[in-house]
């Protein structure tokens, strides 16, 4: 008959074995399978082996499972069966215990298998595998591998057992997604928040996923701010209005700009003058491109590139024109807001020294959000894109200069208007939130 220290011994290894498993099943699991991937990529043939039983979790988990509940099994036999018997004479001993020493020594027994099963079998591989779920996957993949073809016939029956079952509960496998936008964004802030990336990588890479979601109607410049040129116009005209702005390219109408005929650039305008040729749009025109205001900003952003050009005219849905866009609006939509140091641009966001903050009405409703470190907006669900279409619809008519109203923490002042445009907002705090942290306006 074996020892009481043989067998406290075998109860020791049980409860490791138990361990191992339970660890190689987190491990395995807890693994990303981009790093996996990678790995694999780069020849780790250990990586491709966890790989594919991450691939196959229904023979892994019946192998881990197989394992964990032989383990279960034979400690209960060792402990409930000779252990608990050996301990229960040491308990008969006692007079007082003599009468309930079986029933104490099943307790304490199985009561100090579950502490270690629970502590050493499980607790504590687990948090071990989660502390670097990729290194032990790849020393556990290769050992899993081997029980699960030992074990293969009983693991295939334990699989077939599971799908069935799960597809006689109507239960279907959830689609494996990689990885989501959401996880990409809160690993970013991780990554910044740790110093493995910088701000302004994170706040790039954010802007980039909100100009897939953003139409191009949300950043194009509105067609009362385009600087256009009438075909009909003298050269003297053109000259003026041409030297008065200080943007490089010029759509070209006739009459309205709603008949645009084509854009003319400077840079064709001095070659021509450069030349002594005098200069006259219509033999400058190039062909625009034109999409429509609904037409996602990426998108745009792909067919800029792919036809060469640096500017689209933006239509509606009547075929006027609504606006236009161009590269470097697009840019700032990723890098944010950029200035000509040669012209005298007033910026869109000035933080003013008690915290509030001057806006221009035609600041996107991304910038706004930004600037206040706002989630949403009341009202977002309305057809508006800026801040001026969100002070519009929020009061439902053409405000008067010094009209105000509340919303999200916040107090909105029109304090200029352009005409029946809104040109300037006041936004102050009206009750106390975290700090807003200064905008550089530059």
């Amino acid at each position: 008959m074996p020892s009481i220290a043989f067998e406290i011994l075998l109860i020791f290894v049980l409860v490791i074995a138990n361990g191992v498993f339970a660890g190689s099943e987190m491990a395995i699991v807890s693994s990303r399978r981009v790093r996996l991937e990678q790995a694999a990529k780069d020849g780790k043939r250990e990586a491709l082996t966890a790989l594919k039983l991450l691939n196959k979790p229904n023979s892994f988990l019946s192998t881990v499972q197989i394992g964990i509940t032989l383990i279960g099994i034979l400690s209960g036999a060792v402990g409930g069966a000779t252990l608990a018997a050996r301990f229960a004479k040491v308990l008969a001993s006692v007079p007082q215990l003599q009468p309930y020493s079986e029933l104490l020594s099943i307790i304490v027994i199985v009561g100090a298998i579950t502490y270690l099963s629970l502590v050493i079998g499980e607790l504590v591989p687990k948090r071990i595998a989660l502390s670097n779920p990729e290194g032990l996957a790849y020393r556990a993949a290769g050992p899993m591998t081997l029980l699960a073809r030992l074990t293969a016939p009983l693991v295939k029956l334990l699989s077939l057992s599971t799908e069935a079952t799960l597809k006689l509960l109507n239960i279907r496998p959830a689609e494996d997604i990689p990885v989501t936008e959401e996880e990409i964004k809160v690993l970013l802030q991780q990554g910044a928040q740790a110093g493995l990336f910088e701000v302004a990588e994170q706040e790039i890479v954010s802007r980039v996923f909100r100009l897939a979601d953003r139409p191009i109607k949300s950043m194009m410049t509105p067609r009362v701010e385009i600087v256009w040129l009438d075909i009909e116009d003298s050269t003297e005209e053109h000259r003026r209005d041409i030297l008065d702005s200080p943007y490089s390219r010029f759509p070209v109408g006739r009459e309205s700009i709603d008949d645009c005929l084509g854009v003319v650039s400077i840079k064709d305008i001095w070659a021509a003058q450069q030349s002594g040729i005098d200069f006259e749009p219509a033999s400058l025109l190039q062909t625009p491109l034109f999409v429509l205001e609904n037409t996602p900003a990426l998108e745009v952003l792909e067919q800029l590139r792919e036809s060469g050009q640096s500017l689209a005219m933006v239509a509606d849905e009547y075929g006027g024109i609504a606006g236009l866009v161009t590269l470097s609006d697009l840019l700032e939509a990723i890098v944010g807001t950029l200035h000509d140091v040669h012209y005298d641009v007033e910026p869109p966001i000035v933080q003013r020294e008690d915290g509030s903050f001057l806006l221009d009405g035609l600041l996107s409703l991304d910038e706004l959000k930004e600037v206040l470190k706002l989630e949403r907006l009341p009202l977002e669900e309305e057809d508006f894109h800026s801040l001026g279409g969100f002070v519009l619809t929020y009061l439902g008519h053409i405000p008067q200069e010094g009209e105000h109203f509340e919303a999200s923490g916040f107090r909105f002042e029109v304090v200029d208007m352009d005409g029946a445009r809104i040109d300037k907002v006041l936004v102050s705090l009206t009750k106390i939130t975290e700090p807003i942290e200064p905008q550089d306006a530059s």
